[in-house]
């Protein structure tokens, strides 16, 4: 809970002029902000304590307290969100970022986060604000239609919702991917996974395109590193591919943390028996970060020899990340081997895809691609 010092300087920051001579307005907001928005699934116990039902974590909050992400707060036996519209992160990125390679090539998203996460990821490279409550960073206000607005007039095809841990804003989230719909724009989704069926589903209805990190395919790998579970992240996996979105993952490797060929072999098995061959897959290179500073960043051999595996076990579209220039950035057609879609980091230097199809060969590509 915000102490009341902590409550008069998130106000004096706010209104920028001291603790003297408010501006009415902003002050409003900053009470408003103090005291959440309306979150939606949880469900009250006795003495005013509470659950909620948004994530796996089915956190019990006694009252005045807060759930595990540090954003969601008992407020008198009903339970609110802090972050709704205070955005701790507010940029224009190339789709590639996401990163989305099969969705929209060239295009940018209007990309949005708020403070908070319900994962504990050692190695996170927005730990500043992830790992954050929302009174201990520096927010922008920006509601739900400023978003799409701001969107539109910056000629972004699609909002994201990323950097931190969407799920943790989700009332947030799903009030401007309503208004984003309306407004002719996509919404597109990085998510670590450790989300609920039923919030899931609701979500699915507006989104258009998801990438998952799945982290790795041990749970001893999530209880150590990430403080989450693996049959959480591979149930939200059947989901979404059973509603639809275009869903592609995202596999950081850790060197000698989660780059054993026995067991990427059976992820990537995985993959193609449950959500299909044609699901792109980004091998990422781990650089060091947050708690995990003392590793080497992963050998590029290592991903190179990861690409070639799950390309051994039938994955059609499988991505080398965060190794600008190399050839594993290259859509290639799997039926004629032409490239198709050249990158450079996030820039498309080629693109001959054509309506869905290779130029060369007419093999359809999955993907969205208008």
């Amino acid at each position: 809970m915000i102490t009341r010092k902590e409550f008069l300087k998130k106000a004096c920051v706010a209104t920028g002029i001291g603790l003297v001579g408010f501006d009415c307005a902003r002050l409003a907001h900053a009470v408003s902000s103090w005291e959440g928005h309306p979150a939606l699934y949880w469900k009250p116990l006795e003495n005013k304590l509470i659950q909620c039902l948004l994530c796996p974590r089915k956190c019990p909050i006694p009252d005045k307290k807060r759930g595990f992400c540090g954003v969601r707060e008992n407020n008198g036996g009903s339970l609110t969100t802090l972050a709704y519209a205070e955005a701790a992160a507010v940029h224009i990125d190339p789709i590639e970022k996401k990163p989305l390679f099969h969705f929209l090539p060239g295009t940018t998203a209007f990309s949005i986060a708020t403070a908070g996460c319900n994962l504990r990821c050692k190695f996170c490279q927005n730990w500043e604000i992830s790992q954050s409550k929302p009174e201990e960073i520096q927010a922008t206000h920006i509601s739900p239609a400023e978003i799409v607005a701001q969107a539109k007039a910056a000629g972004a095809k699609s909002v994201a919702y990323t950097y931190t841990e969407p799920t943790v804003f989700y009332e947030y989230m799903l009030d401007t991917i309503k208004l984003a719909r309306e407004a002719g724009l996509k919404n597109v989704m990085h998510s670590a996974g450790s989300i609920n069926e039923e919030p899931l589903r609701n979500l699915c209805k507006y989104l258009d395109g998801v990438n998952i990190d799945l982290k790795a395919f041990t749970q001893d790998y999530y209880s150590d590193i990430c403080m989450a579970n693996l049959e959480d992240i591979l149930r939200t996996l059947r989901i979404i591919k059973e509603e639809g979105p275009h869903l592609e993952l995202t596999n950081l490797v850790l060197p000698g943390l989660n780059d054993s060929p026995e067991v990427m072999k059976k992820m990537c098995q995985w993959i193609k028996e449950y959500l299909g061959a044609d699901t792109p897959l980004h091998f990422s290179r781990f650089w060091p970060m947050y708690k995990l500073n003392n590793l080497s960043p992963t050998p590029v051999a290592t991903l190179e020899r990861a690409q070639s595996l799950a390309k051994q076990e039938g994955l059609r579209y499988v991505y080398i990340g965060n190794v600008p220039g190399h050839q594993g950035e290259t859509t290639f057609c799997p039926r004629c081997a032409k490239p198709l879609l050249a990158r450079i980091g996030y820039q498309v230097s080629v693109n001959d895809i054509s309506g869905g199809r290779c130029k060369f060969c007419n093999e359809k590509i999955a993907g969205v691609w208008s």
